[in-house]
């Protein structure tokens, strides 16, 4: 039991009897002859007392000495205790959002019943949607990721320093051969493409790395950009001499906060070395200059590059905020089983505005007219060996926003019937308009769009999916709620 977490359950319980007996410090420095300003340091578990001290606590509280010297809570306070004992604030990095454990320690202390009730709530509202450890350290990362819109400069420049110490051409496509080499011949690698085959229940991983035989066992019937991919993080792992790591890709579980922004470090390295920013931000240049929209030019951006589509879309989240100030954003993810009712939104990045649609716990249907599900439904009605792309006007139904939505859809190369597509929506703003030339008036069909079918008023729908139960349901309570206050002032 860490000292600092007994020091503080003691100052919890002090603070408690002293304010249940309605003393203030004042009162009991005169009971007990100890400092007003010791037992202030007492209560916010910066000082624990000597067996001396506690007992003339003990005597001027009327509390038996075992029950002060105790480690269990209260039961109005027993959540403190267990959310300081599962040590979660050292499993998050907190100085990466700004914060020092200590400065929550002292609002613990000085507000432990609203403290509380505060994380009541949250483990209650984790529970009601099934929030894993897992997905509270992905929330956590995503918030990263969003208070630095994404980019992160020193990455950045550890790609360009490694492709200068390795003679990686940054101008050139980057391939699975160069990298191979590196991997072998620098950092000692042994690559097998063999033992993933002989287990058939392994059918979803694309990779294990063995750390101390330095073997990299790879799947041998993944795409080059794949290979590309995984070997690029690999790099990232020993160049950037990262060792709390995961093994496996996809991941199967997190140990650690560390593990999984290591796990965001590699892959963006990875998605820099692909995809380099001067490369990628004179290319983009280009596009936008354009006096017409032509798809085809964007298609041949992302062949020259060895990525797949979700690699590319990712890579323009950290490019288009930092390099042409384009910062109203988002990502999404979809992924659908053929023949299944369900498309579920299964990765999403917002950078400064939160803007719809976010993944919702409510097992409710997302608008039908989204690009990023008709992209997936139109692959799924072709022959499905090569990605649709789809680009609309989302403007969202009772709201201002409006979106410029681009969308690939692709199957699955390891989930047997699954498609997904990855979508990324720029908001319209004079901003966006000044930056691409092509964006006119008529350029893009433009959709009224929900959010959910459930909360969504457009009528005569023919893509809804449900019937806007919880609108319905809102609209109930207000209509009742206005007539309520029209009877008030009738009276008034």
């Amino acid at each position: 039991m860490e000292d600092e977490y007994i020091r503080l359950i003691f100052g919890l319980k002090l603070k408690q009897i002293r304010t249940d007996k309605n003393l203030s410090l004042f009162g009991l420095a005169k009971l007990s002859g100890l400092s007003k300003s010791y037992l202030n340091e007492i209560e916010k578990g910066k000082k624990y007392p000597k067996t001396d001290k506690i007992l003339q606590l003990s005597e001027s509280l009327e509390t038996p000495y075992d029950h002060l010297v105790s480690l269990k809570l209260d039961k109005n306070l027993a959540p403190i205790g267990e959310i300081l004992q599962s040590k979660i604030l050292k499993e998050i990095p907190l100085e990466l959002f700004g914060i020092k454990e200590n400065n929550l320690i002292d609002i613990i202390a000085n507000a432990p019943a609203k403290v509380n009730a505060f994380i009541s709530t949250i483990i209650k509202i984790a529970q009601n949607y099934n929030l894993t450890r897992e997905s509270f350290f992905l929330a956590s990362l995503r918030s990263y990721q969003e208070a630095h819109n994404n980019y992160f400069e020193e990455i950045e420049t550890d790609v360009e320093k490694f492709a200068k110490a390795y003679h990686i051409d940054l101008l050139k496509k980057v391939t699975s051969n160069d990298l191979e080499e590196i991997l072998i011949e620098e950092f000692g690698y042994t690559i097998n493409t063999e033992e993933l085959q002989k287990h058939k229940n392994l059918d979803e991983l694309r990779n294990i790395y063995i750390a101390p035989k330095k073997m990299l066992l790879i799947d041998n019937t993944i795409s080059e950009s794949q290979k590309t991919f995984i070997y690029a993080k690999e790099i990232a792992y020993n160049f950037l001499k990262i060792e709390e790591r995961l093994y496996t890709f996809p991941w199967i579980k997190f140990e650690s906060f560390d593990q999984v922004l290591n796990n965001f470090i590699a892959s963006y390295f990875a998605g820099a070395l692909i995809i380099p920013r001067k490369s990628i931000t004179e290319k983009l240049t280009n596009l936008f200059a354009l006096e017409e929209w032509n798809s085809l030019k964007l298609h041949k951006i992302i062949k020259h590059f060895n990525c797949s589509q979700e690699t590319f879309y990712q890579r323009l989240t950290n490019i288009l905020p930092k390099f042409f100030n384009i910062k109203n954003l988002f990502f999404l993810r979809f992924t659908h089983q053929d023949n299944s009712p369900e498309f579920r939104l299964n990765k999403e990045l917002h950078i400064t505005q939160q803007q719809a649609p976010h993944a919702n716990r409510k097992n409710e249907h997302y608008c039908r007219r989204w690009i990023s599900i008709k992209t997936i439904k139109d692959l799924e009605n072709s022959v499905k060996n090569r990605a649709t792309f789809g680009v609309q006007i989302s403007s969202y139904e009772n709201q201002k926003n409006e979106y410029l939505v681009l969308s690939s859809a692709t199957q699955d190369p390891f989930k047997k019937d699954i498609s997904r597509s990855v979508s990324i929506g720029l908001l319209l703003s004079p901003h966006l308009k000044k930056k691409l030339t092509f964006l006119k008036e008529n350029t893009f069909t433009k959709k009224i769009v929900g959010v959910t079918c459930e909360t969504c008023a457009v009528e005569n729908c023919k893509e809804r999916a449900a019937k806007p139960t919880r609108l319905q349901k809102n609209n109930k309570y207000n209509n009742i709620a206005k007539t309520v206050d029209d009877i008030i002032k009738s009276y008034s």
